[in-house]
């Protein structure tokens, strides 16, 4: 039997064939499986989706407001100074309230616990500590319940507990995404693992070469080395090879990828998932493209009733005047075009809704002096001299 005929009952450690049994072989499974307990802060999707959430929730000031007969206007005193500046010892506002909003998604599974120190005579706050979660637990106590931090314990009203999530049974106790997440965030983790296999893998060669296996060279490393460097190795681009045909058999062929195993279609489903259910756009975790009003949407219906939340648990546990409150002030947050924020100021200033000083505040300028007088109509005179106006008087005065 001739050699050419023997050779082609040998296959290839690199035939097309192999593709499949790498997939079904030990180092597959070491490779491409990935295996125990998937944090959500180990999630890149996640820490995406909640930090975003924390960061936006952080960057809104906290206005100390008042109750009035003309309407809620807004206190500015150290009371407003401490929340809005210095909360707590080591973190400014947006540290503080970033770090509230983190643990309530992510590491306080829904609940979030902060103990508030008061001076001596109980009326000033020195300090609000965010308690660590992984030193706190919930104990049921009737129709209450106590927390419990480390060796001490607190009652409900000694401490700041926002929670989200609750459920009917446990209305006073949060619950996070955490088993709602668990599967995605593995499968999200196992996407990654098996696109980092396939990356590292050798098991991915642009051309297969078919030797006769019972040649002398190719039974050791150092023969297949110089059989490679006999025949496949040239010396200027572009050179033709020459080899031996009763020898090599030369295949181009198509390499399994991850658009095979439809990776991509399977993330892009999970990061949605992702997105809905901690309530962000998809394209904050990397999906779609950016939509104004799809982000207004987001701050209207996940941030403001989170901070409706924490707005009022401040104040239930913090203030003693029953007509003084917190208030976030999430203007800021919505996507506003500057083209459409002038032209709102403008109808606002001629209609004697808002000061000049006001529409330049409100689009980020300083103010100018004389501008802090209320205008009106066309004549741009001041509000308490409309009746004054030559025209309403028969036109008989012409000062």
């Amino acid at each position: 039997m001739s050699r050419k005929k023997r050779s082609s009952h040998t296959t290839a450690r690199g035939h097309p064939n192999s593709a499949v049994s790498f997939l079904l072989s030990t180092d597959a499974y070491d490779i491409l499986c990935v295996s125990g307990y998937t944090r959500l802060a180990d999630n890149p999707e996640i820490q995406m989706a909640a930090g975003r959430i924390a960061d936006l929730m952080g960057s809104m000031t906290i206005h100390l407001m008042q109750n009035t007969e003309d309407g809620d206007v807004r206190i500015r005193n150290g009371l407003s100074r401490k929340l809005d500046i210095n909360p707590s010892g080591n973190l400014t506002r947006s540290a503080f309230i970033s770090t509230i909003v983190r643990t309530l998604l992510i590491d306080g599974d829904g609940n979030c616990v902060v103990y508030p120190r008061f001076s001596r005579s109980g009326d000033l706050i020195e300090d609000l500590e965010i308690l660590p979660p992984s030193m706190i637990s919930f104990v049921p106590d009737g129709r209450s319940y106590y927390i419990r931090y480390g060796d001490q314990t607190f009652r409900p009203d000694e401490v700041l507990h926002f929670a989200i999530n609750q459920d009917p049974e446990t209305p006073w106790l949060g619950h996070g995404y955490r088993v709602t997440l668990k599967d995605v965030a593995h499968n999200l983790k196992q996407a990654a693992a098996t696109k980092r296999g396939f990356m590292e893998s050798k098991w991915k060669p642009s051309i297969v070469v078919k030797v006769d296996g019972l040649t002398d060279e190719f039974s050791s490393k150092e023969g297949r080395k110089k059989l490679l460097n006999s025949y496949l190795e040239t010396s200027e681009a572009g050179e033709p090879w020459m080899i031996p045909a009763e020898m090599f058999d030369v295949k181009e062929i198509k390499p399994l990828t991850l658009n095979d195993l439809a990776i991509n279609d399977s993330v892009t489903i999970d990061k949605r998932t992702v997105a809905g259910i901690i309530g962000v756009p998809p394209f904050v975790v990397g999906v779609g493209s950016y939509n104004r009003d799809e982000w207004n949407n987001f701050v209207d219906s996940k941030l403001m009733p989170l901070s409706k939340r924490i707005e009022q648990e401040l104040t239930l546990k913090l203030l003693y005047s029953p007509d003084l409150y917190f208030r976030f002030n999430s203007r800021a947050l919505h996507a506003y075009d500057m083209k459409d924020m002038a032209s709102i100021g403008q109808e606002l200033y001629v209609r004697g809704i808002m000061t000049g000083n006001e529409v330049r505040d409100w689009i980020g300028m300083t103010p100018l002096p004389g501008l802090d007088e209320l205008v009106i109509l066309e004549n741009y005179i001041p509000r308490g001299m409309i009746a004054d106006q030559a025209k309403l008087n028969g036109g008989e005065n012409s000062e």
